[in-house]
């Protein structure tokens, strides 16, 4: 069962892990309602490192990404969701639009996103690889994100 790590923390912590010779693979994410598209992305992601972690983006940073009728699902609770799949090792929150600061902190040995981004586009990319970190692209489940149950939900 994975376990919520204090952004204040974080960094003294995963730098712990790697003294043992474990590598680091993150992602980020709203994760909002959770879905089949989520888990396998998220089973995929930890595939590429010994621990996962998911840079969760907070209640307030949520808002200004999505408006203010999101999240669907407050913080604590996505973090607790997260936690309990197999595949998330930890979870950590932030508050700012774009996981970059987080990202320059932890220095990932992998970063994961979705498909639909490329190096080009991902703005965290320049950060990850002058760290010495990689990027892995993972194709999305057709059909199946967030949005989609939502309006779903409304019809």
């Amino acid at each position: 069962m994975g376990q919520v790590i204090d952004r204040k923390n974080v960094v003294e912590f995963l730098n712990d892990l790697r003294k043992t010779g474990k590598t680091i693979v993150t992602t980020n994410g709203c994760f909002d309602i959770l879905h089949v598209g989520h888990v396998r992305y998220l089973q995929k992601t930890k595939t590429f490192a010994d621990y996962s972690v998911v840079m969760l983006n907070s209640d307030k940073s949520v808002r200004s990404i999505k408006g203010p009728t999101r999240p669907v699902n407050n913080e604590n609770d996505r973090a607790e969701i997260l936690c309990a799949l197999s595949c998330v090792d930890y979870v950590v929150l932030f508050d700012e639009d774009s996981p970059q600061n987080l990202i320059a902190e932890i220095k990932p040995d992998v970063h994961t996103k979705g498909a639909d981004y490329t190096v080009e586009t991902l703005p965290e990319a320049k950060t990850i690889i002058d760290n010495g970190g990689r990027i892995e692209f993972i194709s999305f489940v057709e059909g199946k994100s967030t949005t989609s149950i939502i309006e779903k939900m409304k019809s």
